[in-house]
């Protein structure tokens, strides 16, 4: 069984969603790819939280969970 990737830092610019793994790799992806965090507030994608030791990302007020997994698909 492979050992899960996980996220250890999040953060936005106007038009992606940036995540950075624990083995030093940066992800940015369109934040269209989830419409509910594009049309959230900066404070609303702000506050979030890991979930599963960081193989997820969880937006409780605007319930949105993205896991890492499917980014690098």
């Amino acid at each position: 069984m492979n050992k899960p990737i996980n996220t250890i830092h999040v953060w936005f610019d106007e038009f992606r969603l940036f995540v950075r793994l624990e083995d030093g790799r940066e992800i940015a992806v369109p934040l269209n790819w989830f419409p509910r965090l594009r049309d959230a507030g900066g404070q609303q994608r702000k506050n979030w939280r890991f979930v599963g030791g960081g193989e997820g990302i969880r937006w409780e007020e605007i319930d949105e969970d993205i896991l890492v997994e499917g980014l690098l698909k």
